[in-house]
């Protein structure tokens, strides 16, 4: 068996004890999965802190979701590679949501001789099987700053592509931040 369907997670409410607890009768989680997004700012910081990149998207949740780590983490790789192929560090994109949720998953055996190896609902609390980030409406998830409108449109066609790997309805906000007037 491998890894579940993300419609099993992504419209479900949180569910209490996800974390790791400080305090040890409410740590009920035991081992925590290791995290799968290896960056969360990619592409060229300076440029971005010198003003060279004024044009900026963020792509952000328009529902209330969960999404699970490696769906960031495959969407952030395509994502980087496909811009640093056509911008050559002339951007910056950063993941915003870190994951912090725990999901777990009471395993149920099937077939012939399973019957002996469960427990079926008594010791039901799950092992920890993956991270996820819990987005409100209106959350950013990946934000972009590029030095041109053509650049933009690249942008949006890789969202577009990258859209089917994301388990919630997006909203893109486009802002031009406009260079300040040098005193004379």
């Amino acid at each position: 068996m491998g890894l579940r369907r993300a419609a099993c997670y992504s419209h479900r409410s949180s569910v209490p004890y996800t974390r790791v607890s400080k305090r040890k009768n409410k740590a009920f989680i035991k081992v925590v999965p290791p995290q799968k997004i290896v960056k969360f700012t990619m592409g060229n910081s300076k440029l971005f802190r010198d003003g060279k990149l004024p044009l900026q998207l963020t792509l952000m949740s328009s529902e209330k979701a969960q999404v699970r780590d490696n769906a960031l983490e495959a969407c952030r790789q395509y994502l980087n590679k496909k811009l640093d192929v056509e911008l050559a560090g002339q951007y910056l994109f950063r993941v915003y949501p870190f994951p912090h949720h725990i999901q777990r998953e009471n395993k149920m055996l099937t077939g012939a001789g399973a019957d002996r190896m469960q427990t079926g609902m008594q010791l039901s609390f799950g092992k920890s099987i993956a991270k996820a980030a819990i987005l409100k409406k209106g959350t950013p998830v990946f934000f972009f700053a590029v030095q041109t409108p053509k650049a933009i449109q690249s942008i949006r066609k890789l969202i577009a592509q990258v859209r089917s790997k994301l388990p919630f309805r997006i909203k893109l906000d486009y802002r031009e931040i406009k260079a300040p007037i040098a005193a004379k």
